[in-house]
């Protein structure tokens, strides 16, 4: 069975991006969020498998995101997408429980690594 994911990123090209890497290669993209509050409504509807979080987006950031999921649902499995040059908010993220990070701009062999990786 194909495995669920939720798509979060304020850039709608992003998530386009990451969608069409994921769809080739055998998962299902259950949703798409463009800002934190969204991500968490999203993810309480959807209970996705893995969901791939953006750091820098408006209204409510990946990282405060994270831990609002984490705090409710502590077995979700998040992937943080971070431009370079963000390493303490991936240092946060991994922290506060994310399972990996993805640099932009994405290598679609680093994206199906981290999220074949953190899915077990």
């Amino acid at each position: 069975m194909s495995k669920r994911i939720l798509i979060v990123d304020d850039a709608a090209f992003m998530r386009m991006m990451i969608k069409d890497i994921l769809s080739k290669n055998g998962f299902e993209i259950v949703g798409e969020a463009g800002d934190g509050v969204q991500a968490i409504e999203k993810y309480n509807e959807l209970k996705p498998d893995l969901v791939t979080m953006d750091i820098t987006m408006p209204e409510m950031d990946g990282i405060a995101a994270l831990k609002e999921i984490k705090a409710k649902d502590p077995s979700a499995t998040i992937i943080m997408c971070s431009a370079m040059g963000q390493q303490a908010m991936v240092i946060d993220a991994i922290q506060a429980g994310a399972k990996d990070f993805i640099v932009k701009p994405f290598q679609a062999d680093r994206v199906i690594e981290a999220i074949s990786k953190a899915l077990g």
